[in-house]
């Protein structure tokens, strides 16, 4: 753990890529989970890449930004990581960090990845991720999973799965090591988030990939971001929504292909 964050390193590739992962709550993956998020990443070793995952700062004050989300990371990848993360890539909560992190500490960022993310989010995507953090932070772990599912089935005539379901879905809840306090000041720090002043910073080159039936960031907000950021890709998988976006079997091959045409810049 170094500064109050823990993560895990994979490869001792030349390059350094670095993931900053999805929230409300972030954790270093652990047995079954591990095995599989080593198998999803292989792509990016054998391209070469040292892979590096790490989690939010814990135990954050109240009031803290997602831009001190993204200077806690810009401190980890000084400390850490030599100074320098050739690649990051930002899922979804993850996204909103590399945003800030491309914008206001660009000495510390080669180029930078955008999976399931933008400048904003919807209002669908801030009450319900606001919901979940406030049901796993109180040990409300079966109404916890019935709130996930409504990221993969949001049409109100699944509701009754989604009761049905979630006491099994929340088991992945129980033992979390993510303190309760990180998951409420994450949640309002997402309520708070916009980050288009920052995007005109933004110097690196962005490979933003998105779902055209994503709610939390739908393609309008996905479009918006892009224009605003000089060296923009955009990359969208038509049909898929946002958990689907993020584990698209697609994805290493489409970011590793936008690699290859942007070679860092140093």
């Amino acid at each position: 753990m170094s500064s109050g964050m823990e993560f895990a390193v994979l490869g001792a590739g030349p390059q350094s890529m670095l993931f900053l992962p999805g929230g409300p709550g972030s954790e270093v993956a652990t047995g079954l989970m591990a095995a599989l998020e080593e198998r999803q990443l292989r792509p990016y070793l054998a391209a070469g890449y040292a892979t590096w995952t790490t989690t939010r700062r814990r135990d954050m004050p109240a009031g803290h930004t997602v831009a001190d989300m993204a200077r806690d990371q810009a401190k980890f990848i000084r400390a850490e990581m030599g100074g320098r993360a050739d690649v990051v890539v930002g899922q979804s909560y993850g996204g909103l960090i590399a945003l800030h992190l491309a914008a206001d500490h660009p000495d510390v960022v080669g180029r930078v990845v955008i999976v399931g993310a933008a400048a904003r989010v919807s209002d669908w995507g801030r009450e319900v991720d606001g919901r979940w953090a406030r049901l796993r932070a109180t040990g409300q772990h079966a109404r916890a999973g019935s709130t996930m599912l409504e990221y993969l089935l949001p049409d109100e005539r699944y509701a009754w799965l989604r009761r049905m379901a979630g006491p099994l879905a929340g088991v992945a809840f129980r033992g979390g090591r993510t303190p309760a306090g990180d998951l409420l000041v994450e949640a309002e720090a997402e309520r708070t988030f916009d980050a288009r002043e920052a995007l005109s910073r933004i110097s690196v080159p962005v490979l933003m990939v998105c779902g055209g039936s994503d709610r939390f960031f739908p393609p309008p907000l996905v479009e918006e971001t892009a224009e605003a950021i000089d060296d923009c890709t955009t990359l969208t998988y038509q049909g898929l929504g946002h958990i689907r976006t993020i584990s698209s079997s697609r994805l290493p091959q489409d970011i590793l292909g936008w690699l290859d045409d942007r070679p860092t810049v140093r």
